[in-house]
């Protein structure tokens, strides 16, 4: 019944997400094709779009991080939404993003031994061998352009940038205590998501090394644990979110474990219980908490879309749909059941 449901949306994305990440249509057909333009044409891609000035430039307050304004976020929802790949409308905010993430102080590296010399110069600190950086954001850019199809030379730099940040334990992190020695969930999963795709899409050996070697950040705590006591590292981590942005939580880790290919891994089914344990009794998901408000006017931690309701007992369709991606890959939902269902008749979930 919910995906009888899902594919009734008037939002062509979660149309799109369940038509190719659930019900497993080929995103090269004709009819996925044209489901993407109208992802490209929906109101919310013009909301999220409405910025974008006569150059094609995205204008925000400050810079293009703002969140969840700015143009990079603006890219990383169109790369999540099933926008259509090789626009070239969307070629003057990939030159803004790379222009940004691989300025000169992003290659401008010294070495700190305190937190306060870490903050004295711009540029990456070294310490403790470990370079302290925010690869959350090379690493989604690495994503986004990719998943658009936006080719750019600068791709490759921005694959290598982010080899040469990788901590020994295979993750990444800006903390700038110089005795921090693990890798951060946050700063790791966006990397690994890019990482992940740039093996696929180019067959490099060194990327499937270095995403395999960031999985494990993750799937030795079983997406959520301490790997010291077993207990939940933090609340907010089993709690269902959407849009993620930089934060994390297990269907956020659970959804770059299916893309990467390591979601059938046996450390990731008590998070496959746990996302499971939260379906509706009627079926679905909620978002549980939300990182964003809503304005069309520009504000920090304001996104221009709503994206639902958030309400731990009302279904919400793009925490669902991913839901039911991740759960398709892990096997846990089977194809048969998939397809009857979809030949099944549609209920009203509006009010649950």
């Amino acid at each position: 019944m919910i995906i009888n449901y899902l594919l009734r949306s008037p939002e062509p994305s979660i149309q799109y997400k369940v038509r190719v990440n659930v019900l497993g249509e080929d995103p090269n057909s004709t009819a996925i094709q044209q489901l993407q333009q109208e992802v490209k044409a929906s109101m919310r891609v013009k909301k999220l779009l409405s910025r974008q000035d006569a150059s094609g430039k995205i204008i925000s307050q400050r810079n293009i991080y703002d969140k969840w304004q700015g143009a990079h976020w603006i890219l990383a929802s169109l790369a999540d939404i099933g926008y259509p790949p090789n626009d070239p409308s969307l070629i003057p905010v990939a030159d803004q993003l790379l222009d940004f993430w691989l300025s000169d102080q992003f290659q401008n590296e010294f070495i700190a031994e305190t937190k306060s010399k870490a903050y004295q110069q711009m540029g990456i600190p070294v310490m403790q061998g470990r370079h302290r950086r925010c690869a959350s954001q090379q690493g989604n850019l690495l994503y986004m352009l990719l998943k658009l199809g936006i080719n750019d030379t600068r791709i490759d730099e921005l694959f290598q940038r982010l080899i040469k940040w990788q901590w020994p334990d295979g993750g990444w992190n800006c903390d700038k205590n110089p005795n921090a020695n693990n890798s951060s969930f946050m700063e790791t999963l966006l990397p690994l998501r890019g990482i992940s795709l740039y093996a696929q899409t180019t067959g490099n050996t060194e990327a499937k090394v270095a995403a395999e070697r960031a999985a494990d950040i993750f799937l030795k705590r079983h997406l959520y644990k301490s790997q010291q006591t077993g207990q939940i590292i933090h609340p907010e981590f089993t709690l269902l979110h959407y849009p993620l942005y930089w934060h994390y939580d297990i269907l956020g880790g659970l959804k770059v474990m299916a893309e990467a290919g390591f979601i059938n891994d046996e450390r990731c089914n008590s998070a496959l219980d746990l996302l499971q344990r939260k379906e509706l009794a009627k079926g679905g998901w909620p978002v549980e908490r939300s990182h964003y408000k809503t304005s069309n006017m520009l504000h920090l931690g304001a996104d221009y879309v709503s994206w639902g309701a958030t309400s731990k007992t009302r279904l919400n369709e793009w925490v669902t749909a991913d839901a039911l991606s991740v759960l398709k890959a892990a096997g846990r939902i089977s194809p048969g059941n998939v397809f009857a269902e979809r030949n099944e008749g549609v209920e009203d979930y509006s009010q649950i």
